[in-house]
């Protein structure tokens, strides 16, 4: 018998139990207050920013009626937005955006960046405006801005937000976009609306975003990095058609270059590929991969990957399903997490692609129109190897690599690599990385 079952709890006193409800009571009443101060604030600031929107726009009015360029401390960024100006998004002026916005406002979100405002265009159009936040001394803002522009800007797909266009003066930095009718894909995943999206629509959101990621790789005539890939930056239609949006961290890349150089860390953590946290290691498309691997767990369990429990201890969502999976009881969870019979299967199927999506080793990582074919139901998906080896202060032994098999004679069928180089060029330097994490704990 164990010694800490042997223990039995010291009786408590009613003064004790008085206690600690009336420390309850404290706790619950300073989180009311602390979310009434958040919320107030959040207006507050949202107001003032369009308030200041509005000052601009009213000055402009009073010196001319044409917003005139501001002298552009970098040359080089006007004459990029020019000539990506005669191309096919359309500049405007601070002036239109007032209009189109009703003098700003409808907010539709707000963050970071800055706040989203619905509007609608002269032929009826409606659009969701990006007004960014300006600092003179924010060069990364100004980088998110151009990297937006150049990179969605140049696109069209149906599984790409379409953006319409832009403004850049003294007094406004927007960006134009469709108006998706029902929102990011986070707040249908994470709510407890029990109102949201049918779970036979899931597969479908997530083909159509594995087609959107698999256009920007494979298909545009230069190469898309998005780096940003989570529920947050898929929107959904008024049909949930779902739509990658916010390219701010986005980058071309040509073709042929196999890797790209970041400088520091990119992304949102939970859903960012391991080797971003590597000096000196090489960062590919695969990237995108990894981050809609993650993004692919939480469509089928309907919920955050990371959770904390009530023991402090982290409910991490992909491990679990990784355990499932070893143990053979995929199908158990499924259950348990509520999806019905007649769509377990497929529920089975998109737990397994998001397992090849998330493997430690870059290579062994399938492409994306591969990952497409596999939600699609076309060939066999094979077991995976074993994923998330880095986080975890374990031997690493991975199988033999394993194939996709498909039936079509023209499309690549292995896309994991010899698993003697993963152990010797990726693992090595991951099990430092570990070592560094838990002596620092």
């Amino acid at each position: 018998m164990s010694t800490f079952g042997s223990l039995s709890p010291a009786p408590t006193s009613d003064s004790d139990g008085g206690a600690i409800a009336a420390a309850i009571i404290v706790i619950v009443a300073v989180l009311i207050i602390i979310g009434f101060i958040s919320c107030t604030c959040a207006r507050i600031l949202t107001r003032a920013t369009a308030a200041e929107l509005q000052h601009n726009v009213a000055t402009i009015r009073q010196t001319s009626n044409v917003v005139q360029d501001w002298e552009i401390d970098a040359s080089t960024t006007e004459r990029f937005l020019q000539d990506l100006a005669k191309e096919k998004p359309i500049r405007f002026t601070a002036l239109e955006l007032c209009s189109f916005t009703a003098n700003y406002t409808t907010v539709l979100g707000s963050g970071g960046f800055g706040v989203v405002y619905k509007g609608q265009l002269q032929n009826g159009v409606k659009i969701a405006v990006k007004v960014l936040k300006r600092s003179l001394l924010d060069k990364r803002a100004e980088e998110q801005f151009m990297a937006e522009v150049s990179t969605i800007g140049r696109t069209f797909h149906i599984n790409l937000v379409r953006l319409y266009g832009f403004s850049y003066d003294r007094f406004t930095r927007a960006l134009v976009y469709e108006y998706m009718e029902n929102g990011s894909l986070d707040k249908y995943l994470f709510s407890d609306d029990t109102q949201g999206i049918d779970w036979n629509k899931l597969p479908e959101i997530a083909i159509g975003t594995a087609k959107g990621i698999a256009y920007l790789h494979e298909e545009c005539q230069q190469k898309i990095i998005h780096y940003d890939i989570k529920p947050g930056n898929v929107l959904l239609d008024v049909n949930f058609n779902p739509k990658v949006a916010d390219f701010g961290l986005a980058k071309l890349c040509n073709k042929d270059n196999t890797h790209d150089s970041p400088t520091g860390y990119k992304g949102t953590p939970g859903y960012s590929a391991p080797e971003f946290l590597m000096n000196n290691y090489p960062v590919t498309n695969k990237c995108d991969v990894y981050s809609f691997g993650m993004l692919l767990f939480e469509i089928v369990g309907r919920r955050r990957n990371a959770k904390v429990g009530y023991s402090d201890s982290l409910d991490w969502f992909p491990k679990h399903v990784w355990d499932e999976y070893e143990k053979g009881e995929l199908a158990t969870m499924t259950f348990s997490y509520g999806i019905e019979e007649k769509h377990r299967e497929r529920a089975q199927k998109m737990a397994m692609v998001a397992l090849w999506c998330v493997q430690d080793s870059p290579e062994a990582r399938p492409p994306m129109s591969t990952v497409v074919k596999m939600l699609e139901g076309e060939g066999e998906i094979m077991p995976p190897p074993k994923p998330f080896t880095y986080m975890f202060p374990v031997e690493v032994n991975l199988p033999n690599p394993a194939t996709y098999t498909d039936n079509s004679s023209n499309y690549p069928t292995s896309y994991a690599t010899n698993s003697s180089r993963y152990k010797e060029h990726t693992t090595a330097v991951m099990a430092k990385y570990e070592i560094q994490i838990v002596s620092s704990s």
